[in-house]
Formats: structure tokens, sequence, C-alpha cells
């Protein structure tokens, strides 16, 4: 059994997800397994729509298997966020592929760039480069455009650069799983409404010969296959985009660009108030920053420099959050970053947390994805369950992550039109779907 792995947030489940998954069923993989962030998500934020909503979106638009990335690891940096969801998808034990779109550069030349990255030369390359006051992303592209000319454009792309740490975490992890990389099917990573379509193939990547201790034998040369994806009435925007056109003109608006069975669930989640509320979040997010004192927040992961009060300043001064990451804002640190700080600081995240998932959270399948589990109860590296309470019984680490897990969903529950009651971590079955 071929079984392919994908790591998203589902932000919400679009065409181009649709198309993914339908291109990999094009290549001969029997199942497709997602590792889905749950109520928190990358750029320091809760999500759009709730966990268990955007679960059904996966499984509606043609995933298999839905696996918990658990909160902790959804709100890391791409570094932290690709190792996590690398680490899951390996422990799961049958999985032989990690697919991921790119706006440049082909699975080679992503293996390459990795294995520079990962090479001596780059950490002091690095550390000249922030040494002159450039923030992490952009420091890291120069770092490796003055080792490979070329390797930083494909860092200064979004998805190219989660690419890529993927590809490090495969390596550091020592893990069999093959990177193949499709070409972004739509708009760029973030890329407005108004952007052109299309597929983000030809942008030069690494040159060949970027140094590499041994290359990976992924291939990402196959043709774009066609799909009902393809059809003409269907169209691509980012998530981020279409997070900001359901904003003003609500789910009916999402409709050229998601699936329709997907476009059903955002429509009943509206009506059901199981929608982001930025006003309940700036209340949710700020009432527990102001009661953290500068001692509390040097505790939180990633307070480095003086971030602590930075944000302690920030917070006297903030009545949303947006006045808080404007009041934040350095050009020592990217703008995700001091979100990611924010939001870890108002969950009480701190490093003693583990640094890679202990177990594998399930959170949905169907018929192929029942299949995929059958083989895991065999191949599962990590404890494996649909209950997170189950799973918090398995060990010190897992107990520490299952409550990190469930304060940051609590807290997400409290950020929608309708608020949701505490506990669903807990309490949300798994949706075994036929």
């Amino acid at each position: 059994m071929r079984i392919a792995g994908i790591i998203a947030e589902y932000n919400p489940f679009h065409n181009g997800h649709a198309w993914q998954i339908a291109q990999l069923r094009r290549r001969g993989f029997d199942a497709v397994v997602c590792v889905c962030s749950p109520g928190v998500v990358q750029r320091g934020a809760p999500a759009l729509l709730p966990t268990a909503v955007r679960t059904a979106a996966a499984l509606a638009g043609g995933a298999d298997l839905v696996l918990c990335l658990p909160a902790p690891y959804a709100a890391l940096s791409s570094e932290g966020f690709a190792a996590a969801g690398v680490r899951l998808l390996t422990a799961l034990g049958c999985a032989d592929t990690l697919c991921f779109g790119v706006e440049a550069g082909t699975a080679r030349d992503i293996a390459g760039l990795a294995a520079l990255l990962e090479g001596p030369a780059f950490a002091p390359a690095l550390r000249e480069a922030l040494n002159a006051g450039l923030p992490l992303p952009a420091a890291r592209a120069a770092a490796a455009e003055r080792l490979c000319p070329g390797a930083g454009t494909l860092l200064r792309a979004g998805n190219t650069l989660l690419g890529v740490d993927y590809c490090r975490a495969i390596l550091r992890q020592k893990s069999g799983l093959v990177p193949l990389a499709l070409p972004r099917r739509g708009a760029a990573h973030n890329a407005p409404l108004s952007a052109p379509a299309g597929a983000f193939s030809g942008a030069q990547g690494a040159p060949e010969g970027t140094p590499a201790e041994k290359p990976f034998s992924a291939s990402s040369g196959a043709p774009d296959l066609p799909d009902a994806c393809d059809a003409p009435q269907k169209e691509y925007a980012s998530a981020s985009a279409l997070r900001a056109l359901a904003g003003q003109k609500g789910a009916a608006a999402l409709a050229p660009y998601v699936p329709a069975a997907c476009l059903a669930l955002y429509r009943q989640a509206e009506a059901e108030g199981a929608w982001l509320s930025e006003a309940a979040f700036s209340t949710a997010a700020l009432s527990r920053l102001r009661m953290l004192s500068v001692p509390q927040l040097r505790t939180v992961r990633g307070a480095a420099e003086g971030l602590e009060h930075r944000l302690a300043a920030a917070v006297q001064r903030a009545g949303t959050w947006q006045e808080l990451i404007e009041a934040m804002k350095t050009k020592r640190y990217a703008t995700a970053r001091l979100r990611r700080f924010a939001l870890d600081a108002a969950l009480g995240y701190t490093a003693a947390l583990p640094a890679l998932p202990p177990y594998l959270h399930i959170l949905g399948a169907g018929e192929a994805g029942r299949t995929v589990l059958h083989t895991a109860k065999r191949t599962a590296g990590l404890p494996l369950s649909h209950s997170l309470a189950r799973l918090a019984e398995t060990g010190s680490e897992a107990a520490a992550v299952a409550a990190a897990h469930a304060a940051a969903e609590d807290f997400a529950a409290l950020c929608l039109r309708r608020p949701a009651p505490m506990g669903t971590a807990y309490t949300a079955k798994a949706q075994f779907v036929r």
C-alpha cells in the first residue's frame, strides 16, 4: 500500500488542497494521510474554523486519515512546525512519501538546499547575517545565497521554505520519508485574491551541484495531471486571501474557491457561530497577557534579547491584538515571530515542553484511512489513539503536551462568534466516515 503524507493547516481547505490530493491519487498512492493543525495555527492566531470542521473538510476534500498536529507544535516557526509533522508521519511507520506544494524549485533543488543548511558552513554564515541586524528569515536567505548563488531565491518563497524545512527534518530525524514537491496550484502563499492564478513551477531554484552529503532519490518531474478541480468553474486562491474574503463577505463568497462539500460545512459552521471572531480573539488574548509579569514572560519559549520587555510594554498600550503586534514591531524580528511569541505567552507555553510530539492523535478517517490505521497498529513508533485522555496516560511528556494542546483548544473556543465550552479536546469524537 503506497501512502503519502501531507502536513497542513487547511485554514480553510480549498481547491488547491483538493488538487494536491487528486494529484497524489493520479500518481498511484492508495491513501493520503494529513497531519493537520488544530484550533491555533502557525501565523500566531486561532484558526478560522474549529478543528472538527476543518477535519471534516479535509475528509470531504479527499484525505483518508487526519492526524492532529498538537497545538504546541502547530504554533511554532517553520522549522519547528516541519520537524513535528515529519516526526508524526515517520512515527506512523507506514507512510513512504511526504508531499508538499512549492512556488519554485524541484524536490532535488529543495533537498540539496536542505543539505546545505545542515552543512558546517551554514551556521557561521547565518550568525554573520544575524549580527548585521537582519531578521532570521532574511538572514537565512542571505546566508544561503552567499554559500550558493540562487539559493536565497528559493528561501524567500513561503511554501518552498517550508519544503526545505521538511527536508531538513527528514535528514535530522533520519526518516525514510521521500519528499515529493508539487507546483503550488493557484495563487502564491499569502497572495491577495487579485493575484493571477496558475501553477508556480517555473522559478529558478538552487543550481545543480549544490553541496549535499547524499541527495534524495525523489523526483517532482511528473507533469500536472487533469482532475475534477481543473474544471473551468473552479478557481484558486491562497488561504489568507480566502480568510480575508470570508471575513468581508461570509462563507458563501468562498463558493468558487472551495469544494462544494467543504462549502456546505463552512456555511453550517458560520450559521452556528463556529467561526473566528477577531474581536473575541483580541479580548481573550489580552486578558491573559495583562495578568503576566515580566518574570513570567521571560519563561515563555522564544524569549530572547529583551523580547519579554517589548511584549510587556506593548500590552500596557494595546486595546486589540493588532495594536499589540504593531506596538511590538522591530526590524530585528519578523512580525510572524512576534505574533507567535505573544500567542505562546497567552497560552503559557514554555521551553519545558517536549521538542517533538510524543503521540499520534487520530482526528478522523475514511475507508482507506481505517486500513492505514490497521497497519499502523503494528508499525507505529508512538502511542496511537483517537482519545486524547488515553494518550495523556502514556507518559509524562504525553501528559504535558496533551494539557498544553487542550488549553489551546479551550482558548480557541473562546475566540468564536459563539464561544464553545471547555474540554472539547478530550470529549470530541474522531470522525469515521464511509
